[in-house]
């Protein structure tokens, strides 16, 4: 392989890349991507078994075509160190020469007959989900998916597709987060991707996308990337019956000074005590330290009596970083009793603290 690419389009494609790689142990495959050159056509892949990422280019001068691996790390750092222009990249005696002027680097190779295979989408069963609203759906269920959770699916989120709508779900057990999207299609599908891809997915696609699927993998497909995910095999829980099903007390908020008073209080504590009464909410610190926090504003609740619930302050500010509206909905039954946090298709449960 021999080719002149610009250093701008090259270095683009390696900063994509690493996410994908291996990075602990450099002896693995997987911590290098293969470049193939083919009909004048660069395409680039990595992988670290569990999520794939591939892109190609045709903004290169093709000498010679071929394939090679490369450390995708230490091949981003010397593209990085290099002057704007074009960097010519040749193999010679199962080595990778990286050179531009004055400059010339040589990069170790695996075979690259050894690297992963990279699955197909071709044939696939399709996913008909718009592009903007599975990214912005999977934006506002990203916080509330668990990390290293010994329940494996916990560790991912719920694409639960039926025939009149399509839920997005994830919980970390203190909270459920779902989206639901209005669907019309005749096939259902329930998927759990992991946390991973999905942090992913909302980097690689702003444009349109189509989303294919397996027994084992998701594959989504645009003008410029194909990224894959292997999927978590599991059962999520049944995230319907965590909703609670009536609701005592609603009421509307404003979003920015919910946000203000509670990041006040979260100078002292993270957990957060929110008193409602008949025409003022106060917020005030619970800390084991003698110390406290404490700051209200007005507003018309209606309570007859004081109701008080104790939470997480990041599960509050979580949901509410996550919408656009200036108001949002909160449910309320008993200040020991689940609520819910409600804008428009976007609701998250929450697991109140018991005081």
């Amino acid at each position: 392989m021999k080719i002149t690419v610009s250093k701008s389009i090259l270095e683009n494609i390696l900063v994509h890349a690493q996410p994908f790689l291996e990075k602990k142990d450099t002896s693995q495959i997987t911590s290098h991507v293969i470049l193939s050159v083919l009909n004048s056509i660069l395409t680039l892949k990595a992988t670290d078994y569990e999520i794939g990422f591939l892109v190609s280019t045709n903004n290169i001068n093709t000498i010679e075509e071929g394939s090679v691996t490369a450390n995708g790390k230490k091949f981003l750092d010397i593209v990085r160190i290099l002057r704007d222009g074009d960097i010519n990249l040749e193999v010679k005696n199962d080595m990778l020469f990286i050179s531009q002027s004055h400059s010339k680097f040589k990069l170790p190779t695996f075979s690259y007959n050894e690297f992963p295979e990279f699955p197909s989408y071709e044939g696939k069963a399709r996913i008909s989900i718009e592009s903007h609203s599975l990214i912005e759906s999977l934006k506002k269920i990203t916080p509330a998916i668990d990390t290293n959770n010994p329940k494996f699916e916990l560790n991912g989120a719920l694409i639960d597709i039926k025939q009149d709508s399509i839920n997005f779900a994830s919980t970390d057990t203190r909270r459920l987060a779902v989206v639901t999207l209005d669907n019309q299609g005749a096939s259902e599908l329930s998927i759990i991707l992991p946390k991973k891809a999905i942090v992913e997915i909302q980097k690689l696609f702003f444009d349109d996308i189509e989303l294919y699927y397996d027994k084992t993998n998701l594959i989504i497909h645009s003008e410029q990337y194909t990224f894959f995910t292997k999927l978590i095999n599991g059962k999520f829980p049944e995230y319907s019956r965590i909703i609670p099903k009536e609701i005592a007390n609603t009421l509307i908020l404003p979003k920015a000074l919910m946000i203000e008073s509670i990041k006040q209080i979260t100078t002292i504590s993270t957990d957060v005590k929110i008193t409602f009464l008949n025409d003022l909410i106060s917020f005030e610190s619970l800390s084991d330290d003698n110390i406290e926090a404490k700051t209200e504003i007005n507003f018309t609740t209606n309570f007859s009596e004081p109701f008080s619930i104790a939470i997480n302050s990041r599960y509050l500010l979580d949901f509410l970083n996550s919408i656009n509206s200036q108001e949002f909905t909160i449910g309320l039954n008993e200040g020991n009793l689940p609520f819910i946090l409600n804008d428009n298709n976007f609701k998250t449960v929450v697991m109140p603290i018991v005081i």
